[in-house]
């Protein structure tokens, strides 16, 4: 009874191990798989950290950018109020008198004693000259004109004789060779401007002969066409304002004290 027992016994207890063995064996090899954990989020390394900051010179860089594209349009914007207004006022243009084709003169009444007291005229020209005009077609009462300057020493009329006793005795105008007229104003211009059409309008000015200097005003007319300015100005003048006398040459000829002076120019661009 007691062997029997014993068998038993240990029968039952291979059949345990066996049954371990086997549950061991197979839940390597059916086991359900096992749900994964998520994932943990991986802290940023140092070294990550230290390329996502921003360095000193980096945002200097940036700012710069951002101040750049703010100044951009602020530029763009001054510069089309720049354009904007200078089309507004028509962009004033300065024009240079051109002396080969321009001229001034004066023409003077005088009496030939040694031909019957014939009347004659005598006109002396010059094409020594300078001066400059800015004219503004979109306002021209902005127009300006600078000072005028004449070379009266080279004035040539149809005597020598006549223009050589100008220079030495009358004018003396080897000694003062020079007339300025520095404009002081403009009256009569218009409103508005349209290319070709002929202005009439007053400049007055200090003329400047020998040494006097007096108030004077020429009547002028002028038009543009295109870029090409032209124009005549004049105006009457007594020699005795500045203080020399007409010539008069007894026995030959005696000048009127009034003489009419003209500016006929041509100015362009600069």
């Amino acid at each position: 009874m007691i062997k029997r027992l014993l068998r038993v016994k240990s029968v039952m207890t291979g059949m345990m191990i066996a049954a371990v063995v086997l549950t061991a064996c197979g839940g390597a090899a059916t086991a359900p798989t096992a749900t994964s954990a998520p994932a943990a989020t991986a802290e940023p390394t140092i070294a990550s950290t230290v390329t996502t900051e921003a360095t000193p010179e980096a945002m200097a860089t940036e700012a710069a950018t951002a101040e750049a594209a703010t100044a951009a349009p602020e530029e763009t914007m001054a510069a089309t109020a720049t354009t904007e207004s200078a089309a507004s006022t028509g962009g004033a243009v300065t024009y240079r008198i051109v002396p080969e084709e321009s001229k001034a003169s004066y023409t003077v009444d005088e009496v030939l004693f040694n031909q019957n007291n014939k009347l004659n005229t005598a006109i002396g020209v010059t094409n020594i000259l300078s001066g400059e005009l800015t004219i503004d077609k979109q306002n021209p009462a902005n127009s300006k004109v600078g000072t005028i300057t004449v070379d009266i020493s080279v004035l040539t009329s149809d005597s020598g004789r006549r223009d050589n006793a100008i220079r030495d005795r009358w004018l003396e105008s080897v000694k003062f060779p020079i007339v300025t007229f520095a404009p002081t104003s403009l009256e009569g211009l218009p409103s508005t401007y349209t290319d070709g059409e002929e202005l009439a309008f007053k400049i007055t000015g200090d003329m400047m002969v020998r040494n006097a200097t007096k108030p004077v005003t020429f009547d002028v007319k002028a038009k543009l066409d295109g870029d090409r300015l032209t124009g005549t100005a004049t105006t009457t003048v007594k020699m005795t304002d500045f203080n020399f006398d007409p010539p008069d040459i007894a026995g030959i000829l005696k000048a009127n004290d009034e003489a009419i002076l003209t500016l006929e120019f041509v100015a362009m661009p600069q």
